[in-house]
């Protein structure tokens, strides 16, 4: 299943090159695998998949692997859409994103004329002003109180970061009771993998705001599947919910497809679009991205401050590319938003 955590049975067995008669190397889709990841490669899969969706989609363990056929109409239909560009619950790039994208890329970095930008937009100035006061981003005691105060107290790397969540708030925010607790639990998985995705950036030297960015987009994905499976469920069985199982089914086999395709419709840089290719298909030998690092340890603490079954602290240390201190630093840095944010 080419989910967000598949990587991780590659991680300790690695995949041997398919070689022709002519001597020659197939493409790397076309290589032989290794032998079947041990029990203990798996038991990493399980601990983080597993839990994290129980979690999602409040289920327990037995309800994610009830029978679905990999023909089953309905991940046809949706696999379909998402080939041809026909999903309806793909969320439409912001109106004012490419204005934003100019303005925050201008080397001068003009406050003014962003501030101009955000204060045209009445619904982003005011999840925006949301955002900033958030436990995840609020940089000392005193509310920000406007937008020419967000981007002078947060700075142009800072405001970049707010303005990304602002953006992707009310995409995830519930229109019904069914997703209420589904689309909370995605947002807060989603705002702690893209802070973990920036903390692990900034230390290897990268674009930390744009990782944060892209850090987001997972669980974009997950809230745009559910809904449109949801719609095609819908169509054909207008009385009931598709099963768990099918949800579990779909998120995992498209979340990246559905990432990328966010990414492409949105217009977002050509190097956003680079992370998520880099992060889905890892380069033989190559170490794990920010992405894929941050995905792991932000899913990781926010099972752990939920209470449920998550990664031994051994197994996390070994599957991340960062040192003991650095984890130290970036688990300091997830507990405390996410502590203040349960209270909030």
């Amino acid at each position: 299943m080419p989910g967000f955590f598949s990587w991780i049975a590659g991680f300790f067995t690695k995949a041997t090159p398919a070689v022709t008669p002519q001597g020659q190397l197939h493409d790397s889709e076309e290589t032989i695998q290794a032998p079947p990841p041990s029990e203990n490669t798996r038991s990493l899969r399980v601990l983080l998949e597993e839990n994290l969706f129980c979690w999602l989609l409040d289920a327990a363990p037995s309800k994610l692997y009830a029978t679905t056929s990999p023909a089953n109409p309905m991940l046809e239909e949706l696999d379909s859409r998402l080939k041809n560009n026909k999903m309806r619950e793909l969320p439409r790039q912001p109106m004012t994103l490419p204005m934003l994208i100019q303005a925050l890329s201008d080397e001068s970095g003009d406050r003014k004329k962003l501030s101009r930008i955000i204060l045209e937009d009445p619904a982003l100035t005011d999840q925006l002003l949301h955002v900033a006061n958030s436990p995840y981003f609020r940089t000392g005691e005193h509310t920000i109180e406007s937008v020419d105060q967000a981007v002078f107290v947060l700075g142009m790397d800072g405001i970049r970061k707010v303005i990304a969540a602002a953006l992707v708030r009310p995409m995830i925010a519930p229109r019904n009771s069914r997703e209420a607790l589904f689309s909370k639990r995605t947002w807060r998985w989603g705002l702690t993998c893209a802070r973990a995705t920036e903390f692990i950036a900034m230390l290897d030297g990268a674009d930390a705001s744009a990782h944060f960015t892209v850090g987001l987009l997972p669980a974009l994905s997950y809230i745009t599947l559910h809904r449109e499976l949801h719609k095609i469920w819908k169509e054909q069985h207008a009385d009931s919910e598709p099963d768990t199982a099918l949800i579990y089914e779909a998120l995992t086999r498209y979340q990246w497809s559905t990432s990328r395709l966010i990414a492409h419709e949105w217009g977002l840089p050509t190097r956003y679009r680079a992370f998520l290719r880099q992060a889905e298909r890892p380069e033989p030998g190559q170490h794990l991205t920010a992405l894929t690092d941050g995905i792991l340890l932000g899913s990781r603490e926010v099972l752990r401050h939920a209470n449920q079954r998550n990664l031994p602290e051994e197994d996390l240390q070994k599957a991340l590319h960062l040192t003991p201190d650095q984890l130290r630093q970036a688990r300091t840095i997830l507990k405390a938003a996410l502590s203040e944010s349960a209270g909030a």
